[in-house]
């Protein structure tokens, strides 16, 4: 692994810049101010939020595996060493470990999801919803600033389709996707919603994020909208529907999405905002209900989102922020009373009954499946913002 000079591990030395955001395929720089002198930890503030500390009295998440299709995930960083298993790439080229343009969208949802720190005290690194659970990271999208993107077709591919069904087959539990598309010309694509049903046939609950479009028109944003999609909408400290986040009926929960500290493959802290990190504080705590009580459905854990989430809107639910903020302590307790259901896939309050589509073969070359899913991030990808330094700012460039 190539490091960077002047890296390090050490958190009490962080640097100000940006992380680059996956909008549409542009860059996207977000100017905020300078992070505040705390510790790390003392920054997570979705960890209280979401009454972490009383979901970790029954478990953190060991036994759970949290697929992340992503742009990879940095095995290696301090924070996630030991949880991320053998990774799948489901593209083939682009940016390679150790280049700046890879992993770190990934990295940074990883973290979110089961980052455990790297020592004592509070600034010891980020520490993801289910520190105990275990990331497998499936490579389905390029990072901006990859050159490889602007060399692959913009066609959308089948990367993310054939991402779920490999993950799925291979011990996933929970899907994460904190990515989609969100443009005005965003539509299903059949082998997506069909890879997804098939998720979810076999017992993996599929988690993605509703969207950045809250300004820009609110589009429907896929893979979001698919049937059976737990879909995470962003809100703020206070429980406020953050403004970029897209409004729309497959809203299921609310989850922190602004001003989240985030961990990058070159080892500094960023914090950042989007959907994308709402999508992964569920995930996680879809992880902490599974590890708890493991033979419930997908069905059932999204009733139980729903029926658990606080702070609920004005007559129970909205489409800015669902049934409310998502709240895994009450939803592990609520599913001790609740029997397990045969594993049949459900939506909506519908059931899908059968075994699910077989999975397609495809014909398309590597080539076909990486500019799609670029495109597909679409504006749910994480927005990052400043990296953390006690005061201090520095160029994006400089890294």
């Amino acid at each position: 692994m190539k490091r960077r000079t002047g890296a390090g591990h050490r958190i009490a030395k962080h640097r100000v810049g940006a992380l680059s955001a996956l909008l549409a395929a542009s860059l996207a720089l977000v100017p905020t101010g300078a992070a505040h002198a705390d510790g790390i930890r003392a920054q997570q503030w979705a960890l209280d939020a979401m009454h972490t500390q009383q979901a970790w009295q029954t478990t953190k998440g060991k036994g759970i595996t949290v697929a992340v299709l992503d742009t990879g995930v940095e095995a290696d960083h301090p924070d996630l060493d030991g949880n991320v298993l053998p990774a799948k790439d489901m593209i083939g080229f682009g940016a390679k470990q150790g280049d700046r343009a890879w992993a770190r969208h990934g990295t940074a949802m990883a973290g979110i999801i089961a980052g455990h720190g790297h020592g004592p005290g509070d600034d010891a690194g980020v520490m993801g919803i289910a520190p105990e659970a275990k990331i497998l990271p499936v490579r389905v999208i390029l990072e901006d600033g990859d050159s490889a993107r602007s060399k692959a077709r913009s066609t959308r591919g089948n990367a993310l389709a054939e991402g779920i069904r490999w993950a799925a087959d291979h011990g996933a539990d929970v899907i994460n996707l904190s990515l989609g598309d969100d443009s005005s010309s965003a539509h299903p694509e059949p082998a997506e919603d069909e890879a997804v049903q098939y998720a979810l046939q076999k017992g993996v609950a599929v988690v993605a994020s509703a969207g950045n479009g809250g300004e820009k028109g609110d589009h429907v944003s896929y893979p979001a909208a698919y049937p059976g999609v737990i879909a995470a909408t962003a809100v703020d400290r206070f429980g406020t529907r953050a403004s970029f986040s897209t409004r729309r009926w497959y809203a299921t929960v609310s989850a922190p999405g602004v001003d989240i500290v985030i961990a990058d493959p070159d080892h500094k802290y960023y914090e950042g905002w989007g959907t994308s990190a709402a999508s992964a504080f569920v995930s996680g705590a879809v992880a902490l209900v599974k590890a708890a009580h493991p033979g419930l459905t997908p069905a059932q854990i999204k009733q139980l989102l729903e029926d658990t989430a606080r702070n609920a809107p004005t007559g129970g639910r909205d489409d800015s922020r669902g049934f409310g903020l998502i709240d895994p302590a009450a939803a592990i307790k609520a599913s001790g009373r609740l029997k397990p259901e045969g594993l049949q896939a459900a939506s909506y309050g519908e059931k899908y009954f059968g075994s699910g589509p077989d999975a397609a073969k495809s014909d398309d070359s590597t080539s076909s499946w990486a500019a799609p899913l670029a495109g597909s991030l679409g504006g749910v990808l994480l927005v990052a913002a400043v990296v953390l330094w006690r005061g201090r700012r520095r160029r994006f460039d400089d890294f």
